[in-house]
């Protein structure tokens, strides 16, 4: 039975539905990896990384529909990057900008639990709207995510269809009923959205489907799932690894309007100037809704 709360409380599908019409489908990445920190003239530390992280708070709060910071180079210096990632999260949130932390989380009862609770909700200490979670050790290991996500109105995006070589070793193969490992994704995050309001762009669980695996969804017949599976499909991989959003709407043909293009360095390159970024951002957004539809 619903409280109240849960009733009166707004979905991360329909505040991502919203906030993709208002600012276009794109997400940004915050990624201060080594090289980045040193072309914007940062010093490679946590110094460097809370200018680097700030700076992006500064140009993306407000104008982006949803900003993606990747934890791996936060916690690569320890409580103090921790520290600064929970600074990140809170300035979006203070900005009313959706955050979704790059985290790939993937376990098993109370570990998963434990994981879940570490990111969602008013009591995580690494807070944001949505993370990403690895499925690999069987969809159902994620229960405790989605019914967290559930509660408190939070998203969840599980990795499907991934660009990198080495995953088509494990998403490509078959299941005795035929289906890839892929489809089983997709369908079982279809059944998780299947009550979705009609008049939603997107639902509450996503999937992340690579920019470049336009090739792979066409080869393993996965455009009618991605469609039927109504949640965002964040696609990285837009402009640093070659793809285009024309590329990206071939691909997706038919589920191009739940496509949620990812763009980390070909957006963070037009720093550290502030408005340069946000300019980057703007011009990327409005490519991306133009041919997205």
């Amino acid at each position: 039975m619903q409280t109240s709360t849960q009733t009166s409380m707004q979905t991360f599908g329909s505040r991502l539905s919203a906030a993709m019409n208002q600012h276009g489908p794109l997400c940004v990445g915050i990624d201060p990896h080594a090289a980045l920190l040193r072309d914007w003239g940062l010093t490679d530390d946590v110094d460097g990384l809370r200018e680097f992280a700030l700076r992006c708070v500064e140009a993306f709060g407000g104008h982006a529909a949803i900003v993606k910071p990747q934890a791996a180079f936060f916690e690569r210096f320890g409580s103090p990057g921790v520290a600064v990632l929970e600074e990140t999260l809170a300035g979006l949130r203070a900005a009313g900008t959706l955050s979704l932390l790059d985290v790939k989380r993937g376990d098993i009862g109370s570990t998963m639990d434990a994981y879940a609770a570490a990111h969602l909700g008013p009591a995580a200490p690494t807070r944001a709207d949505a993370i990403t979670v690895s499925p690999f050790l069987g969809v159902d290991s994620l229960e405790p995510a989605f019914e967290l996500a559930r509660a408190t109105g939070s998203g969840i995006f599980v990795l499907a269809l991934t660009s990198n070589a080495e995953g088509a070793q494990v998403q490509h193969a078959r299941q005795r009923d035929g289906r890839t490992v892929a489809q089983t994704v997709i369908d079982a995050v279809a059944d998780l959205n299947d009550a979705t309001p009609a008049d939603r762009r997107v639902a509450d669980i996503g999937l992340v489907v690579g920019a470049t695996t336009g090739e792979d969804i066409a080869d393993l017949g996965l455009g009618d799932a991605l469609e039927h599976c109504r949640g965002p499909l964040l696609a990285p991989g837009l402009g640093a690894q070659g793809a285009t959003v024309e590329d990206i709407a071939r691909a997706f043909g038919a589920a191009s309007a739940q496509v949620l293009p990812s763009a980390s360095r070909a957006v963070l390159a037009a720093g550290p100037d502030a408005a340069c970024l946000r300019e980057a951002l703007r011009a990327t957004a409005t490519h991306a809704a133009a041919a997205l539809g």
